[in-house]
């Protein structure tokens, strides 16, 4: 019987990208997949905003693919409410989050900054795109 399981090497449990965006304790990187760290698998990131953050992502696009934003809150009690404040800015306008959402990019439309405004707990930010390589305005 061979030691590792068939779909063992599918399952990411760390974070196996490019960390050092993520200065201090503001934001703590999760994890994140691509087909650099799973062979065929698409890009998907999870992210944990802990505190209010100035700094955003540069406004840019993904001309490979579409991407979907999730933005949820962490109070069990209360699954709506986003615990805080997301500003993110899609196509030149400004959207004020407070409530967990899930947002669909098309590809190209060019979309940050994106500022933590208000951080009351843990906010999850889970990020995903049918593409094999996280990559903005063409550029990996």
């Amino acid at each position: 019987m061979p030691d590792a399981r068939t779909y063992e090497k599918n399952i990411v449990t760390q974070y196996h990208a490019d960390a050092s965006k993520f200065v201090g304790g503001a934001i703590s990187p999760v994890l994140f997949m691509d087909s650099n760290s799973v062979p065929g698998s698409f890009y998907a990131e999870y992210i944990l905003y802990n505190e209010a953050l100035e700094g955003s992502p540069p406004e840019h696009s993904h001309d490979d693919s579409d991407e979907i934003l999730m933005f949820f809150g962490t109070d069990p009690e209360h699954p709506h409410d986003l615990c805080g404040e997301i500003e993110l800015w899609i196509d030149g306008e400004k959207y004020m989050l407070t409530e967990s959402a899930l947002i669909f990019v098309p590809k190209g439309v060019k979309h940050c900054p994106l500022y933590a405004r208000r951080v009351d707990r843990p906010i999850v930010m889970v990020s995903t795109a049918p593409a094999q390589h996280y990559s903005r305005d063409g550029l990996e």
